[in-house]
């Protein structure tokens, strides 16, 4: 499924002539999904304190409409986290930008990232929040490219399988852009 012309025009001209090629996942694709996600994340904690702790900025959408799926008592907070920049390719230097506030010992996290891809960005987090010491630590991601050569932890909650193509849309951005569609895109 393409685009619309009027989709593709108003993407293209908040963009600066970036265009998008097609649509990989519409609306109802990710929602479904995040619906069934919804299902196996409240059978998977049935008691103890839940933290869902979004990867910002890429995760944001996603986490807001996964948690009010997720049928438990939960409590969220971000991390800030940067590899990209302006780039398509992640730099491999991940930055930690914004620190948790909320205790996480003794609790089960749930670290939510909208897509993983080369796994350095989950790698470093994985290890800071181990230290924490949290009852449970798992990764729930909307996205999940297959390409990651060695990830610390596996993502045990995966919405959908991506291909290898840089995709925005629903919180994944190019320069800060895209991030507002509700479909997930490819670029050209």
């Amino acid at each position: 499924m393409l685009p619309s012309t009027s989709e593709t025009s108003s993407a293209t001209r908040q963009t600066g002539g970036t265009k998008l090629a097609r649509i990989v996942f519409d609306e109802a694709t990710i929602a479904r999904r995040v619906r069934e996600l919804g299902r196996d994340i409240t059978a998977a904690y049935p008691d103890g304190d839940l933290l869902v702790l979004g990867l910002l900025k890429g995760s944001f959408i996603f986490l807001s409409d996964l948690v009010r799926r997720i049928d438990r008592p939960l409590q969220v907070d971000f991390l800030v986290a940067a590899s990209y920049g302006e780039h398509t390719v992640s730099s491999g230097n991940v930055r930690l930008v914004y620190d948790p506030e909320t205790t996480l010992e003794g609790k089960h996290i749930l670290l939510v990232e909208d897509i993983v891809d080369t796994g350095k960005t989950l790698n470093k987090l994985v290890a800071l929040l181990r230290a924490r010491r949290p009852t449970s630590l798992e990764i729930c991601a909307l996205l999940h490219k297959h390409v990651a050569e060695h990830l610390e932890l596996e993502a045990k909650f995966v919405g959908l399988d991506a291909p290898t193509l840089f995709l925005v849309g629903y919180g994944l951005d190019h320069a800060e852009n895209f991030r507002h569609l509700p479909y997930i895109a490819s670029l050209t």
